[in-house]
Formats: structure tokens, C-alpha cells, sequence
């Protein structure tokens, strides 16, 4: 059996809260997250603002430091790196972030910001990396004239495809992509993405996207983890998931989404209540204040990652409870159904 390219097991990420005296509070970020990535595929992380998405991309990048759990790359520890065998690593694991301008130094050409990871780890001489700098910009769609502007001198998606340029600079084996396209119109969205599906087919590069637009989700991923206050709910294969998804929040996501006819009839299921606080959260399931399924046995015990099927997983103790041969389609409460 072949390892994957990215292999991260129960990765935990909290940070220390003290609010007064002797309070050892910590806001849990993400909570024994785990999930696989084969060379050349694509694995969408999902969920609301704050559930945890982005910075489980920090970690496995280790622009931010694990709490806990370890990162496999091509099998090699990440996690246990020193800061030199890190930087020797690095080349092979970049990221493109959400705010393509925020991302780029003001004070420096394009052009040079492209090339600057090119000297650095030594890929091609400083004197030289100008011609593979524009190499890098037509791969991407832009040209030589690019080179020298500044960042905001650009069109929001001529500035995410320097981001990217800048990322494939070293050749990497993953990207993480933190939302690559929210801030682009819809028409340079699409533009976005289909370079992304293009680059992916000719370089065999592995992909970490982190969305929330499921439609977006759909186009390009084959697998798909779904987070909720720092937890993975539910893993698989993106089309089963977001058709048939078993735990309520999927479902809550996927019935949000825009429908393709004005005339289409979609179930809808609302999640009311308050959400539980991201500091020291509880150990029973994390949705029971909003959950429209919830049962009396949601409050008293863990919810742990079952099979559904080979593949697939999902975090919910009623599903474990009721579901007989894969089918379980409960009804919510009237006070859980939205219109």
C-alpha cells in the first residue's frame, strides 16, 4: 500500500487564555484532527468562520506550532523538525493565502517577490532567476510587463496569480490553499479555479483547500473534511458527503447552499441556539446547543469518528445509535427546520 503525501494524525492546537489570576483557560483551535492526502489529489476542509480550518493549515506548515500530533510528508516527520532540517523541507510544502495583497510585500516589485524563493533555497543564482521568474508568470497567466509593478498595481486576481506563482517557485509536492478565491468576483473566481485544476494536472501537486463554498468545494475536490469547533465531524469522498451526508451539521451546511432552480423545493435545516464556546469546550458533542437531532444521550458522552462506510466517517452518537445497513434519515424538530 502506497503512504500518502500528507499524513496528519490527531494534530491539537490550543492557545493559553488568562483572563485573571491562576485562570489556565485555553481556546481549543483544533482537537485530534486527522487526515491523509495523495500525491496529485485534492482534500477540501470546510466549515464556519472560527471552526478551525485555517489554522490546522498554519500548523501542518508549521507557520504556527502543534500542541499536538504529528505531520508526515513523503513519510518524513514534520513535526519533529528542527528549524534548519524545516527549511530544507520547506521547498516542498508552500501555501497561497486568502488575502492575496495582505500576502505580497508592498515595498518590492512583483517580480522580485517571486524570485526571492528562488535565491533563497538556492534553486537558481539570484543573477538568474529573472528569466524563471517569467517562466513562472506565463505558467500562471500573467506577463513579462507584470514583472515590474507592485502589488497594488494589480487586479485582485493578478495579485493571487503572483501568489501562486510564488508558491510553485519551489517546485512543492502540497499547497495549502486558505480560501484562494473569496475575495475575487465571480468571474475571476472561476478563472482562479480553473487555473488551480490546470496546474494541478500538469504538475501532480497535492492540494489542502480550505473553503466554505461547498459548490466550489464540489468542483474541485474528490475528498472532503468537514469542521465544527475545531473537530473533523465528517470525512470522505466529496460527492457522497455533501449528497448524503450523515452528520447534522453537514447537513445544515449543505441545505444553505444556493439552490439551481427558483422553483426547486430543498430541505432546509437551521442550527438554533448558541454555539458552545471555543474555551475549554465541552466533552460531549460540541453541537448539542444547536443541533435540530439532538437526543438526551448527545449530553452525557464523547462523540467519536465512526465508519459510515470504507472511507467515510462521521462524528455524531445518534448516528452510532439508530442507523441500520448505511441509511439513516431522521427527522429534525419542527423548531430545527427552516422555511
Amino acid at each position: 500500500m502506497i503512504a500518502p503525501l500528507l499524513d496528519v494524525q490527531s494534530l491539537t492546537k490550543r492557545y493559553a487564555i488568562k483572563r485573571k489570576l491562576f485562570d489556565r483557560s485555553q481556546l481549543v483551535a483544533a482537537e485530534d484532527v486527522s487526515l491523509s492526502i495523495d500525491a496529485g489529489d485534492t482534500l477540501a476542509l470546510v466549515g464556519e468562520s472560527g471552526s478551525g480550518k485555517s489554522t490546522v493549515g498554519r500548523c501542518l506548515l508549521r507557520l504556527e506550532e502543534p500542541t499536538a500530533g504529528r505531520v508526515f510528508l513523503n513519510s518524513e516527520e514534520v513535526t519533529t523538525l528542527s528549524s534548519s532540517e524545516l527549511r530544507q523541507l520547506r521547498p516542498q510544502m508552500q501555501m497561497v493565502f486568502q488575502e492575496p495583497l495582505d500576502s505580497l510585500n508592498p515595498r518590492h516589485k512583483v517580480g522580485e517577490l517571486v524570485a526571492e524563493p528562488l535565491w533563497i533555497h538556492g534553486i537558481v543564482p539570484k543573477q538568474g532567476a529573472r528569466q524563471r521568474v517569467i517562466e513562472l508568470f506565463e505558467f500562471v497567466g500573467l506577463r513579462e510587463e507584470h514583472l515590474d509593478r507592485y502589488a497594488h498595481q494589480l487586479s485582485g486576481g493578478q495579485q493571487q496569480r503572483v501568489g501562486i506563482a510564488r508558491a510553485l517557485a519551489t517546485n512543492p509536492s502540497l499547497m495549502v490553499l486558505d480560501e484562494p478565491t473569496s475575495a475575487l468576483d465571480v468571474s475571476v473566481e472561476a478563472q482562479i479555479l480553473n487555473l488551480l485544476g490546470d496546474l494541478q494536472k500538469r504538475l501532480n501537486i497535492a492540494y489542502l483547500f480550505i473553503s466554505h463554498d461547498l459548490a466550489v468545494v464540489n468542483l474541485l475536490a474528490s475528498r472532503v473534511a468537514v469542521m465544527y469547533l475545531g473537530q473533523i465531524v465528517e470525512s470522505g469522498p466529496t460527492r457522497k458527503v455533501l449528497s448524503n451526508s450523515y452528520h447534522p451539521y453537514t447537513r445544515a451546511l449543505v441545505s444553505a447552499t444556493p439552490i439551481d432552480h427558483p422553483k426547486q423545493i430543498k430541505e432546509r435545516i437551521a442550527l438554533v441556539g448558541e454555539p458552545s464556546s471555543p474555551i475549554n469546550p465541552p466533552s460531549h458533542c460540541r453541537l448539542v446547543s444547536r443541533c435540530p437531532f439532538v437526543l438526551p444521550i448527545c449530553s452525557e458522552s464523547a462523540s467519536a469518528l465512526v465508519e459510515v462506510t470504507e472511507g467515510w466517517s462521521t462524528r455524531c452518537i445518534r448516528f452510532q445509535k439508530e442507523h441500520k445497513n448505511g441509511v439513516w434519515q431522521p427527522e429534525p424538530s419542527s423548531i430545527g427546520v427552516g422555511q
